[in-house]
């Protein structure tokens, strides 16, 4: 780990395969920023079982989701890519961490009531105290910075005022994380529902697009996607549906909006959806080749998965250890 760099930590929950706004506003950024900081990113199997899991599909997806980190570019050499479960600090970590978490800060997280509303069968302890676990995974590796959308603020800043009440008690323990904003697509919103983010959990199969989906179902996708009455190609109020698939097309191409609307003057919704279509699917084709080659070997991909854990345990363990002696743990 080189000292001059600053510390960078994201997660990934394997539950079904990520989405185009999982890659764009995530993923696809960690391979720029694996350069420049010393970068730790996992798959958050812990954090997936607070909503009942098929156990042979969730260890499936585990697997799938790892081998795309390394496929969208992640290098195992220079990053340390782990599965927060092969870890035991994270567990640990979060329970001392949970004494000096307010009751009342967790009672506040919208997460909780969203996933209360949805999940109401199973509103279970876990489900409440995830923030918790999250600001473990974070001050473990004493990151400084944390790549976030804007769903997740609340969680960075409950990660900020555990860190400044346990700090404050026992001394600089903890560094403090920063969000790291991309200047990128922030959120694809669902091709049938624009006013809402791109989720996974969306039961209209036409709504994500996935990661892995292959052309043809891409571009189906995007030909069906919801726009508007009018016929005009511009980013202006009212055309959620419009300035959605503006927003994927500058991504995928790198285009402006202004060059966008340049673009399709006078051309009709239908040709711009293919072309949106077509962008998408010829920015993930590399990916997904090579998430093909990478899922075959299967013993280098254990092997990866064995070395990630490994370093994660090695450069977790050392504030784990801090955090002992400084609660008062005895220690050998």
């Amino acid at each position: 780990m080189d000292e001059k760099k600053k510390n960078m930590l994201s997660l990934i929950q394997p539950t079904n395969t990520p989405h185009l706004g999982n890659y764009l506003g995530a993923m696809r950024n960690w391979v720029k920023l694996q350069n420049d900081y010393n970068c730790f990113f996992g798959i958050a199997d812990l954090h997936s079982i607070t909503v009942r899991q098929d156990p042979v599909k969730l260890r499936a997806q585990i697997k799938e989701s790892y081998a795309l980190l390394i496929a969208a570019g992640l290098d195992p050499e220079k990053s340390t890519l782990f599965i927060q479960g092969h870890n035991q600090n994270h567990a640990e970590l979060s329970w001392i961490l949970s004494c000096y978490t307010q009751f009342g800060e967790l009672s506040r997280m919208t997460q909780f009531k969203d996933k209360s509303e949805k999940h109401p069968d199973n509103i279970n302890a876990g489900l409440f105290t995830y923030p918790v676990l999250m600001a473990a995974d974070i001050l473990l590796y004493q990151a400084d910075l944390v790549p976030v959308g804007l769903d997740q603020k609340q969680h960075l800043e409950l990660a900020r005022n555990v860190c400044q009440r346990f700090n404050g008690i026992y001394g600089d323990v903890f560094t403090m994380p920063e969000p790291y904003i991309t200047k990128t697509t922030e959120k694809v919103m669902s091709l049938q529902e624009p006013t809402k983010k791109m989720s996974k959990s969306d039961e209209n199969l036409n709504a994500s697009v996935w990661v892995l989906d292959d052309r043809d179902t891409i571009i189906r996708k995007f030909k069906r996607a919801v726009t508007d009455s009018e016929t005009e190609i511009c980013a202006r109020e009212g055309k959620d549906g419009i300035i959605n698939l503006m927003s994927i097309y500058s991504a995928a191409s790198g285009k402006s909006f202004e060059d966008i609307e340049s673009e399709f003057k006078g051309k009709g919704y239908g040709e711009f959806k293919l072309a949106v279509g077509e962008a998408v699917a010829d920015m993930l084709a590399p990916m997904q080749n090579e998430f093909k080659r990478v899922s075959a070997d299967k013993s280098y991909l254990e092997q990866c998965m064995k070395n990630g854990a490994e370093k994660a345990f090695k450069t977790s363990r050392k504030t784990l250890s801090k955090v002992y002696k400084k609660v008062g743990f005895v220690t050998f």
